[in-house]
């Protein structure tokens, strides 16, 4: 629509964007020459109407010390309402309010230029020039290592009385199944529809039932049984369980591409319950045959629960073939993919790492491979290290992650901290040479250093994904803005005069005579200056007319 009246009037478009130009052109002199305006006037009146007189009277001599304490008191009240206001805004959107709004209704006014965050050009990691990414392209991942809703998150739940997960998780997970199995199919079965109206369901209970009722339509509805591994089973051996006889019932009659991704989906979490039930190189070989079978699917990220395996296992060979296939600079990167990386170089060099020996004799090449993999996983996402190294406590990772944001740091710590911890000294590297990644990386953050710049929306998708007792870790960290800094000096500075009023009214009074005097001397020289060019009786014959 908008579009259609562009091209229907473009007359009056025109007029308008020139009527605005020239406002904009013409505000700033318009400014100036009200100021000189009002500076002729205060000179022409000055003698005339005795104004230094007047102020020095009425300022100085009628009014008391009291008006003086409630007029410093009530502006000391006035900046500090605003200055609370302005922190719960920076605190809550993360910029100033009076900010926002010069910018969004003054700038337009003076001419400027609103700077676009979706715009400009970086160079990627092989030198490409490549439009920044968007707001709306920050895209929400599903996490690849999951846990099970009943076995482990409920279970926190019941202990903690705390809800693990936010509704928009959650709602992203509905959706996710509902399109990955039951979406797209030319003719429902009736215990598809029934499934999915279940996906849908925001009551757990709701859903529960819901699979119970697609059972009892058909007895061999394997959603149904998946949905209550994930959901109604307490313990991994009960979901296990479910997982089973829904993949015995999918063996024979899996057909269609949403059955397959069914078959992929079961396979999966069959292996991630042989893997927490300990049954690792099980585990591992499901994960392989998996990746075998299905290769195409590779956007599940499936490899990263085999990495996660293979660390358990201590097979470090296999874990540095698997990073050999997927950590290509055509592929997009993950955080764990990086940090196993750097954990793998860590390794090699940490049990005999000495900050105090690499000061005196240098890095050796091995250990400066291994920092190098350090800065290159903190540029890709500078929360983990904090996790890592129990700076910040983790709670149970989220459904969905957002690559290089707080939630992926999250959920790589919750899994991988431990084989951090079994590497004699990989903490204690990580921990004297993560910080100089920021060192290397530019400031301000326009462009990366091995990686793209870092974006700027992953703090308001984090706080959307994980749960409100948690503390969202930002980067880079917000500086405070200048209004903020401003109403808190201006708050501090009038408190302080007030109480000084109230406690010293003379001496402030000698105080305010004083300023008074230097605030009006530059006028007073400018006047005299004034006096020296013009006649008397110019400025006399003015003031009579």
């Amino acid at each position: 629509f908008a579009e259609d009246t562009a091209g229907s009037n473009p007359q009056s478009l025109g007029f308008t964007e020139k009527l605005k130009s020239w406002l904009s052109w013409s505000w700033t002199y318009v400014c100036f020459i009200w100021f000189g305006m009002v500076l002729i006037m205060i000179y022409v009146l000055w003698s005339p109407l005795k104004l230094q007189e007047t102020l020095t009277s009425v300022f100085l001599n009628t009014l008391t010390p009291k008006f003086y304490v409630a007029l410093t008191g009530t502006s000391s009240l006035i900046s500090g309402l605003i200055l609370i206001f302005e922190w719960w805004y920076f605190r809550k959107y993360g910029t100033s309010f009076i900010e926002q709004v010069s910018v969004s209704h003054l700038r337009p006014l003076l001419g400027g230029v609103e700077s676009s965050s979706t715009t400009g050009l970086f160079a990627s990691v092989n030198g490409e020039a490549e439009p920044r990414p968007s707001v709306s392209e920050c895209k929400v991942w599903r996490n690849p290592l999951n846990l099970f809703r009943g076995a482990e998150y409920n279970r926190y739940t019941w202990v903690t009385g705390k809800e693990p997960l936010t509704y928009y998780d959650m709602n992203l997970s509905a959706q996710d199944h509902q399109t990955f199995f039951t979406g797209d199919i030319p003719q429902l079965r009736p215990e598809d529809a029934v499934m999915q109206k279940a996906w849908r369901e925001r009551n757990p209970q709701a859903r529960i039932r819901a699979a119970y009722q697609a059972i009892e339509m058909n007895h061999e509805c394997a959603a149904a049984y998946v949905l209550l591994a994930e959901e109604e089973a307490t313990t991994i051996t009960e979901a296990e369980r479910l997982f089973k006889k829904a993949l015995s019932i999918g063996c024979y009659c899996f057909g269609s591409g949403k059955d397959i991704n069914l078959l992929v989906y079961i396979k999966r979490r069959l292996a991630m319950c042989a893997r927490k039930l300990g049954r690792i190189k099980e585990a591992v070989k499901m994960m392989r045959d998996l990746m075998k079978e299905f290769p195409l699917l590779g956007m599940l990220n499936i490899h990263e629960n085999l990495l996660e395996a293979l660390l358990e296992l201590q097979a470090y060979a296999d874990v540095q073939a698997v990073l050999a296939k997927y950590d290509d600079i055509s592929l997009p990167k993950s955080a764990t993919i990086c940090y196993t990386s750097a954990l793998l170089k860590a390794r090699a060099v940490s049990d005999k790492f000495s900050p105090e020996a690499a000061s005196r004799r240098g890095l050796s090449t091995a250990e400066m491979n291994a920092v190098e993999a350090i800065h290159r996983a903190v540029e890709f996402n500078p929360h983990v290290p904090k996790y890592l190294l129990e700076m910040k406590s983790l709670i149970l990772p989220p459904e969905h992650i957002l690559k290089r944001g707080d939630s992926e740091a999250v959920a790589y710590a919750f899994f991988h901290l431990q084989h951090w911890k079994r590497a004699e000294g990989a903490l204690n590297l990580l921990h004297c040479t993560w910080e100089g990644t920021f060192r290397i990386i530019p400031y301000p953050l326009e462009k990366g250093h091995l990686f793209y710049p870092y974006p700027g929306c992953t703090e308001t998708a984090d706080r959307e994904l994980l749960p409100s007792f948690h503390e969202v870790s930002v980067y880079p960290k917000k500086e405070l803005p200048f209004f903020i800094l401003f109403t808190a000096g201006l708050c501090s500075f009038t408190a302080m005069l007030a109480m000084l009023t109230h406690q010293f009214p003379e001496l402030m009074g000698v105080f305010a005579k004083a300023f008074f005097s230097t605030l009006f001397a530059p006028l007073g020289f400018f006047a005299d200056k004034m006096e020296s060019f013009m006649p008397s009786s110019f400025w006399h014959q003015l003031t009579r007319i």
